[in-house]
């Protein structure tokens, strides 16, 4: 077993893995499930009368939905409420967040953190939560080179996490991500203290978000669940020395491969009704549910390829994560990595709705890409690859290729197919026109 080709902890031996782990925050699924939010967190041992933050964004706000879940609180706690939460939060924005709690309530923070919103929002209440109960600043908890690489050893006070897209996973995710814009990176503080305790899933607070931003954050679900059923099996890894230092992103298990499958079928499967009616409550649970099973997946197993390319992307470009995903998908997950396993890349054709009955198991691999393609033409509101996204051409993907082998190699040891510096050039390339 080549460590390169393989994920593995800091802290190894030279045995393959033997152990995998399972670990989720409560989740509490359904419409009318904001309503319970008080008896969640009283469940979580938040005493009446205590006083919490709501974390938010402006949008949020204004659409009434942030009013909905502090007016569900209102009988028990105190809640106040942050709403500058900035799309994809830099280092910056999360220290202002924490500076507001640290004015508000000293430097123990708040009895309990809600966060309300899409990832940017629940990974700003995360990072929050998790960086008052340790101290210090949030670039003391990235790794190294970037940050100090310090460790997390307090969970801090209860967190739930609300989502209103079906997309990013961030509810169950044990990583905050944050730009670090004078390096052009995006960076995570990665532990299981940042995960939420408790995720409360209502497909009505879904119902708002607009045809655009429902597939650009169904694509990032998707990507999750293709991507956590092609990234290595748990025991291609290295053993930790200690279970202490075994990586959030383990590999995939059966749990995980499980959780894929459905993922893909309930996504592809709704996301048309989803984006062209967005009052289809059917279809916005079913899309929640499936945001969920794909997050369970590709965040516990890891996300490999296409999520290792769109950081430099979005750090550059300053795209949406759930668009970059969808213009990358074709070329790195289901172009590019399909020869690591046909077999795999033909049960995800099937999932994906192609009747591969009279294929070869490789055409049948190659219908998934085309499947994939197809189904953003369907929802009409996506880019049709890296160039309409930003206008990137050739003259960037030197750059682009050499970020994304640099500083990713976390998610790079993920993939199922090895690949170098000059193949990450040939894959951006190839998605700069996908029709």
């Amino acid at each position: 077993m080549s460590y390169d080709r393989s994920v593995s902890a800091g802290d190894h031996g030279l045995l393959s893995e033997s152990v995998w782990t399972f670990q989720l925050p409560a989740v509490r699924f359904g419409a009318g499930a904001v309503d319970e939010l008080g008896f969640q967190l009283a469940d979580l041992g938040v005493d009446e009368g205590a006083t919490g933050l709501l974390v938010t964004d402006e949008t949020l706000i204004d659409v009434g939905h942030a009013d909905r879940v502090a007016d569900a609180l209102a009988d028990q706690y105190t809640v106040d409420i942050y709403d500058d939460c900035e799309r994809e939060p830099s280092v910056a924005a999360i220290e202002d967040c924490i500076a507001f709690v640290r004015d508000e309530q000293g430097p123990d923070g708040y009895d309990f953190y809600v966060g309300v919103g899409g990832g940017s929002v629940m990974d700003t209440a995360k990072a929050t939560r998790a960086v008052v109960a340790n101290g210090g600043a949030p670039l003391d908890y990235v790794a190294e080179p970037t940050g100090s690489g310090e460790a997390l050893t307090d969970s801090g006070a209860p967190l739930v996490c609300l989502p209103t897209t079906a997309g990013t996973g961030s509810e169950i995710s044990p990583l905050a991500i944050l730009s670090v814009p004078e390096k052009e990176i995006k960076e995570g503080i990665s532990s299981h203290h940042v995960r939420a305790d408790a995720a409360v899933l209502d497909p009505t607070l879904t119902t708002t978000l607009p045809a655009a931003q429902t597939a650009r954050t169904a694509m990032d679900a998707l990507g999750h669940a293709i991507e956590g059923y092609t990234t290595h099996e748990f025991d291609s890894m290295l053993q930790a020395t200690e279970a202490s230092e075994r990586p959030v992103y383990a590999g995939r298990t059966p749990v995980t491969e499980l959780f894929s499958k459905r993922a893909i079928e309930l996504l592809s499967g709704n996301v048309r009704r989803a984006v062209h009616n967005g009052d289809d409550l059917e279809a916005r649970s079913k899309m929640l549910q499936g945001a969920l099973f794909g997050a369970i997946a590709g965040l516990t197993a890891g996300a490999n390829l296409a999520h290792a390319m769109a950081y430099p992307v979005g750090n550059r470009y300053h795209t949406y994560h759930g668009e970059t995903i969808a213009v990358l998908t074709p070329a790195s997950t289901l172009g590019y990595n399909a020869a690591s396993d046909p077999d795999r890349y033909a049960e995800i054709a099937d999932l994906l709705g192609v009747n591969t009955a009279r294929m070869s198991t490789r055409e049948a691999a190659d219908a998934a890409k085309a499947q994939y393609v197809q189904l953003q033409r369907d929802l009409n509101v996506l880019p049709s690859g890296l160039a309409e996204l930003a206008g990137i051409d050739e003259d960037d993907l030197g750059w682009l290729a050499e970020r994304t082998y640099e500083s990713q190699q976390r998610l790079l040891r993920c993939n199922p197919r090895p690949v170098t510096e000059s193949d990450v050039y040939d894959i951006f390339e190839d998605a700069l026109y996908n029709w």
